[in-house]
């Protein structure tokens, strides 16, 4: 018997379930499909000899636009913010980070006048507006709004923080100006890890009546006739829906395609970049030094924050949970030892000795942080995208013409919902 759904939801991540969760308030049927063991993606959080690691460094913005979403749909976020000091480095010189204001005016980082360029940095990205800078560059941006050099690096320095994305000179300052200002609201670090998110997402679908396949992959998303999909799995089951929702990255939604898309939207697909980063995730009996939470590179694109004083990611309260990164450039070739062995470097910096205090630790050279880099002209293209194929829609953390990571899922899989019950109530 071929299975018959109203909708189809091809990923069970962040942006499927958010999608699932507003479908279950309809009396559509819907049936979810997840091709790993666990569901989450890039959201989930994996319990290693009792401590939680997420996926690399996560932190949900306060004033994003991911929170109202999951309030809306009944979910309870526990955590706490960190504190905005730390250490910024350069040159191997450690200095006190000028992200508070007792950081600006004790740090030695910067001159008097530096100081004075930098309050002032800080008040032009909170009045631009994002929409007239979606044409430019973020690079460009910067040297036009920004004199010093050592200003500049800082603005670097927290695109980085807010995005993961280490391109100026090929990503929109649209989008990173925007991430920027929302991340200037503060962040929380989440108590046991993302994965509550997800877990509450996916009970309250269950419960609602949303259908969840994980260990589900699928080969083919064929668009037989207006709102009438075949959609087939990699042991040939085939599932028939009227809607389906895709939350895969572009190239895999590509494949799966195959050749129904159009020769645009293949094109576009094409050219899509993802975000990349390398993490060490750490548990530690205890950090040698206690004081130090949090460091950046201001050149060398590497993070450090030790996460668990500010939320629960152990059931040993004693223990440390921290994670150091580094941010790919896009055009970088990988080398995974030498990334091994620089991110351990920079860990040993801010914390001499932690390697005799390892509980458990784990290290992923290439991950995806975010399945586009957003550049100028995506917005044209992304919007012609969600309409090619008539029933089909796109979600997930790289489908939003406005914005990245979590806040994309997030407000891509709400769209998408929304779109979808839109046509459904006018037929």
């Amino acid at each position: 018997m071929t299975q018959k759904w109203d909708v189809v939801i091809v990923g069970g991540g962040l942006a499927g379930y958010v999608a699932a969760n507003y479908l279950a308030k309809s009396n559509l049927s819907v049936l979810l499909l997840e091709k790993g063991t666990k569901v989450g993606g890039r959201a989930r959080t994996d319990k290693m000899k009792q401590q939680y690691f997420n996926l690399g460094p996560h932190a949900l913005y306060k004033k994003g636009k991911a929170i109202p979403i999951l309030e809306e749909l009944g979910i309870n976020i526990n955590g706490t913010s960190p504190k905005l000091s730390g250490t910024v480095i350069e040159n191997n010189i450690e200095y006190p980070a000028p992200f508070s204001p007792l950081g600006i005016f004790t740090t030695n980082f910067l001159t008097w006048r530096e100081r004075l360029e930098w309050i002032n940095t800080m008040t032009k990205v909170i009045r631009v507006d994002p929409e007239k800078l979606a044409q430019q560059a973020f690079q460009q941006w910067v040297e036009q709004a920004v004199l010093s050099k050592k200003v500049q690096s800082l603005l670097y320095l927290l695109g980085r923080l807010a995005t993961y994305c280490h391109a100026p000179e090929q990503v929109t300052a649209k989008i990173m100006i925007s991430h920027l200002k929302t991340a200037m609201g503060g962040v929380l670090y989440l108590d046991e890890g993302w994965q509550t998110i997800i877990d509450q997402l996916h009970n309250k679908a269950v419960i609602s009546g949303v259908q969840v396949q994980s260990h589900t992959a699928v080969k083919l998303i064929d668009p037989v006739e207006p709102n009438h999909f075949k959609i087939v799995l990699l042991n040939d089951v085939e599932i028939r829906s009227k809607y389906v929702i895709s939350t895969t990255g572009p190239h895999e939604l590509q494949k799966l395609l195959a050749d129904k898309a159009t020769h645009n939207q293949s094109n576009f697909f094409t050219q899509i970049k993802p975000i990349k980063g390398a993490t060490l995730d750490v548990a530690l009996t205890q950090l040698p030094n206690p004081k130090r939470l949090f460091a950046m590179g201001i050149t060398d694109p590497f993070y450090y924050s030790v996460h668990s004083p500010y939320a629960r990611l152990s059931d040993d309260k004693k223990c440390a949970v921290l994670h150091v990164f580094k941010y790919h450039h896009p055009d970088d070739s990988i080398d995974s030892r030498k990334v091994k062995t620089e991110l351990e470097k920079f860990l040993e910096k801010m914390q001499p000795g932690w390697q005799k205090y390892v509980i458990t630790s784990r290290f992923l050279p290439q991950i995806s942080v975010n399945q586009r880099l957003p550049r100028i002209g995506d917005e044209e293209e992304l919007h012609r995208s969600k309409t090619e194929i008539p029933g089909l829609y796109i979600a997930g953390d790289w489908a939003s013409l406005d914005s990245i990571l979590a806040e994309g899922a997030t407000s891509s899989g709400k769209q998408a919902a929304k779109d979808l019950l839109l046509i459904c109530n006018t037929h």
